[in-house]
């Protein structure tokens, strides 16, 4: 029985990594030769919250040493983010961070969806640089 403990042990720790990092960053550079866009998004949002989470999980880590089922918790969510039957990542994505962005930037700021690939350059450019006088060097 003691040997089973410890492979159960052993595959909970393995669980986290595997579930968070190897097959997200697999599936992103099988997403980066693939042509459909939704699996982009998918996995540019997966890398997106998963960043957020771990900024949170930092800034709240002695909060979180306390409660014992964190590590738990965290992992469900995080395969609800990664599983594509769910498209979690998607899903808050669209519900909440677009809705900020949107709310900040307004619609003209969306250059993902510009149809002109060169105006969307130079939006990207001038959503990401203070000056407008380098915008216009582009």
């Amino acid at each position: 029985m003691g040997s089973f403990w410890t492979l159960i042990t052993y595959l909970h720790a393995v669980a986290g990594p595997v579930t968070m990092l190897l097959y997200p960053l697999y599936a992103s550079i099988v997403t980066i030769e693939s042509t459909s866009k939704l699996d982009d998004e998918q996995w540019l949002a997966y890398w997106i919250l998963y960043s957020f989470l771990t900024l949170v999980e930092m800034i709240f880590q002695p909060i979180l040493d306390w409660i014992p089922i964190w590590y738990d918790v965290k992992l469900i969510a995080v395969a609800w983010l990664v599983l594509p039957q769910f498209r979690g990542a998607t899903f808050i994505y669209e519900t909440y961070v677009r809705e900020k962005i949107i709310k900040k930037y307004g619609e003209s700021q969306q250059h993902y969806k510009s149809p002109d690939h060169g105006k969307a350059k130079r939006k990207s450019v001038h959503f990401m640089s203070p000056n407008k006088e380098e915008d216009e060097a582009y």
